[in-house]
């Protein structure tokens, strides 16, 4: 005969032991739960003792169980909210980055429209104007100073032609192309121009240092009539330049004279116009009067 499959609750004295206790607990459990029942409707007040103590005794365990759970939570949630906030932050630097880089171009933009509209108001007011164009270029690191404009023969600019922007003087054309003409800058070491004091309209000589500012010197030796903050304009001496056009502003002054800066940065200097001289006389003068080219 084959032997049982599993052990029966007989064979084992532990099974039978849990079976009667198990038993024991139903039976209490029932009794406790009728017994409870018949207080709550016998005697209701004392019904109301027994679930206050019951109370008392659960609440700590349910909330130190509420305590965890929220702590569980709360780490899922704070994790997830931290990498919420570090995604937003580098949206945020991105857009101002953007937004930066927008308000840089639009800067640009509303700068040179404006040395534009100057310009061309400059041209309207200025009947000897010749040309307008575009400073494509100038010369920082070397001695010399020159800048390129994108105006040449074909619009009229011949050699020895003052050009001004809005603000003052940049120079004069040295050499012209069909296009383009190369401008000897204010600054340059072999451009002299006669000019005079704005204020007072003392007679001086203005002549570039080659490091993008001017020398100034007045003709009358011995006395200095500069000061910081004088403007000085073309006297009109040379019949190159006409009067009254802004040079250089004075920045310093030293024993016998002052350094001044371009009123007319070429650096910040985006359009140009191209002049008939004051005199026409002084284009027919001789080239080496016009300085080197």
């Amino acid at each position: 005969m084959a032997p049982p499959t599993g052990a029966r609750p007989g064979w084992s004295r532990r099974a039978q032991y849990g079976l009667f206790f198990g038993f024991l607990a139903t039976i209490a459990g029932l009794l406790v739960g009728l017994f409870l029942l018949g207080l709550s409707l016998v005697a209701p007040q004392a019904y109301a003792g027994v679930r206050g103590v019951a109370l008392d005794t659960t609440a700590p365990i349910t909330g130190a169980l509420r305590q965890a759970t929220t702590t569980v939570g709360g780490l899922f949630s704070g994790a997830g909210n931290y990498w919420d906030a570090a995604r937003q932050n580098a949206q945020l630097k991105e857009e101002r980055a953007r937004m930066h880089r927008q308000i840089i171009q639009a800067r640009a933009i509303v700068n040179e429209n404006r040395q534009l509209k100057a310009a061309l108001q400059l041209r309207e007011k200025t009947p000897a104007a010749v040309a307008s164009g575009r400073i494509v270029g100038s010369s920082f690191e070397s001695r010399r100073r020159f800048a390129v404009i994108s105006a040449g023969t074909g619009n009229g600019v011949r050699v020895g032609m003052p050009v001004r922007a809005a603000d003052g003087l940049v120079g004069r054309v040295v050499d012209a192309g069909s296009t383009a003409s190369r401008v000897l800058l204010i600054s340059d070491r072999a451009n002299i121009v006669p000019a005079r004091l704005l204020r007072g309209g003392q007679a001086v000589i203005s002549t570039g240092r080659g490091d993008g500012t001017i020398d100034l010197r007045p003709l009358e030796v011995g006395r200095n009539p500069f000061k910081r903050g004088d403007i000085v304009v073309t006297s009109g001496t040379g019949g190159i330049y006409s009067p009254g056009i802004p040079i250089a502003r004075v920045v310093k002054l030293d024993d016998d004279g002052a350094v001044a800066l371009p009123v007319a940065d070429p650096s910040n200097v985006s359009f140009a116009l191209v002049e008939q001289p004051f005199e026409e006389s002084a284009l027919r003068a001789p080239a080496e009067a016009q300085g080197p080219r």
